[in-house]
C-alpha cells in the first residue's frame, strides 16, 4: 500500500463528493435541496469528529451498515443472505429491539458516523426501527427495500423525516426485474417510485450487476426512466455467487473496468443522479473497507461483522459499545495483518478469502 495514501481522507472526501452529488441532483426542487443542504453540514460535522478521533489514534469509519431483521418474503433468485442462512421466512427471535437499534445510532452519532445504511431481510417489515432512525435527523438512513410493504403509513414517515431514504431494489426492466425477484414486482416499485416522486421525496434505486443485465442497466433508456420518476441515486452492487452454478453471473474484471467507466460518463453527462458502485474499484481505496476500515456490518442478532458478504463475529454489541466492537480481535486481525489489502479473483475479497476469516475467527475466540 502506498504510504502517502490517507484512508480516512479518501473515506471523507467520498462522503462529501456524494452529498455534492446529490445536492447538485436535487438543486431543482426547494425542499429536497433543503434538507441535503441542512445534512451537508452535519455530515461536514461528522467529518471533524473522525478526524479528531483519527488524530488521537483512534479510526472511526464513515458508514455502518444493519440488517435489522432476517426476515424477507422474497425469494430472489442467487440471493448471498439466503443462501448463507443470513435471511429466513420466519419472524426471527432474539433480534435486537428497537431501543437498542435507538441506542447503536446514538453511539455512531457521537463517534460521527454519518451514514447508515439500513438492510434485511426486508427493512421495512420493522417499522419500529425505521422511526426510531427517524429521530436521528443528523444521520441519513438509506434503507435497502424491494419496496413490497412501503405504504401510506410509510409515504407520511418519509415526508416528515427526510433522513430516511428509500433505495429500492430492482434489476433493470420489467422482464429481469421479475425474473429474479417474482412476477408483478416491477409494477409495485414503479408505482412506489411514481408516489415518492408526486411526493418530491428523495429516493434511490439498487442494482445487483450481473453478467446477464449489465448492458440493460447501465443503458440510458434504463437509467434515464429512473431520472424521469425522481430517482436521485443509483447504487450498483456487483453480484457475489454463493453457489458453483451462480459463478457466471458474477461480474469479472472485464465487466468492472465496463462499469466504472460507465459510471464515471453518466457522472459527467448526467448530474441529476448521482451513482455509486460497490465493492466498486478496491484498488483506488487502498484496498477492501469493510471490518471498520470504512464500515462494518450489524446483524439483526447484534453480532459485529467485517461486511455483510462475510458474516462471521466474535462480538455482540448487545454486550459492548460501537467503539469497542471496531477493535475486536476480528476486525483487528483483518485491518493489522494486510488481508483487506490482498488482490483477490472477485468483486469481494472477504467472501474469496472466507477460509482465512474462519480461521481467524477461531483464533479470536
Amino acid at each position: 500500500m502506498n504510504e502517502a495514501f490517507d484512508l480516512q481522507e479518501y473515506l471523507s472526501k467520498g462522503v462529501e463528493d456524494f452529498m455534492a452529488d446529490v445536492l447538485k441532483a436535487t438543486l431543482k426542487n426547494p425542499r429536497q435541496s433543503a434538507f441535503m443542504l441542512k445534512f451537508a453540514a452535519a455530515t461536514a460535522a461528522a467529518s471533524k469528529k473522525r478526524k479528531a478521533a483519527e488524530a488521537r489514534g483512534e479510526h472511526v469509519p464513515s458508514y455502518l451498515i444493519c440488517s435489522i431483521t432476517s426476515q424477507c418474503n422474497l425469494h430472489c433468485a442467487g440471493c448471498y443472505s439466503r443462501c448463507n442462512n443470513a435471511t429466513v421466512d420466519e419472524k426471527p427471535v432474539q433480534q435486537l429491539t428497537s431501543e437498542e437499534w435507538l441506542k447503536i445510532f446514538s453511539e455512531a452519532d457521537e463517534l460521527g458516523i454519518s451514514f447508515i445504511l439500513l438492510a434485511g431481510g426486508e427493512p421495512m417489515l420493522r417499522r419500529d426501527i425505521i422511526e426510531a432512525a427517524g429521530k436521528r435527523q443528523s444521520i441519513l438512513f438509506p434503507i435497502f427495500t424491494n419496496g413490497t410493504f412501503i405504504d401510506q403509513k410509510y409515504f407520511d414517515l418519509f415526508d416528515r423525516c427526510r433522513n430516511l431514504v428509500p433505495v429500492l431494489s430492482i434489476e433493470g426492466e420489467k422482464d429481469a426485474t421479475d425474473a429474479r425477484r417474482g412476477t408483478g414486482i416491477y409494477d409495485r416499485l414503479i408505482k412506489n417510485m411514481d408516489e415518492l416522486h408526486r411526493r418530491d421525496l428523495v429516493y434511490g434505486a439498487s442494482v445487483t450487476v450481473t453478467t446477464q443485465n449489465i448492458g440493460e442497466v447501465t443503458s440510458d433508456a434504463f437509467l434515464q426512466k429512473l431520472s424521469d420518476r425522481g430517482c436521485k441515486a443509483v447504487i450498483f452492487v456487483e453480484f457475489v455467487p454463493v453457489t458453483e452454478e451462480s459463478k457466471e453471473l458474477a461480474p469479472g474484471d472485464a465487466e468492472r473496468a465496463y462499469l466504472q467507466a460507465e459510471l464515471a460518463r453518466r457522472r459527467a453527462e448526467h448530474p441529476e443522479m448521482a451513482y455509486v458502485s460497490f465493492p466498486g474499484d478496491e484498488k483506488s481505496s487502498g484496498g477492501c473497507v469493510a471490518a471498520g476500515r470504512g464500515f462494518f456490518h450489524i446483524n439483526s442478532h447484534g453480532g459485529a461483522e467485517p461486511c455483510p458478504f462475510s458474516p462471521y463475529s466474535d462480538c455482540n454489541v448487545r454486550d459492548t459499545s460501537l467503539r469497542e466492537a471496531l477493535n475486536s480481535r476480528l476486525f483487528r486481525a483483518l485491518r493489522d495483518n494486510g488481508h483487506l489489502l490482498e488482490d483477490h479473483v472477485g468483486g469481494c475479497v472477504l467472501y474469496e478469502k472466507r477460509d482465512l476469516v474462519e480461521a481467524l475467527l477461531a483464533q479470536s475466540r
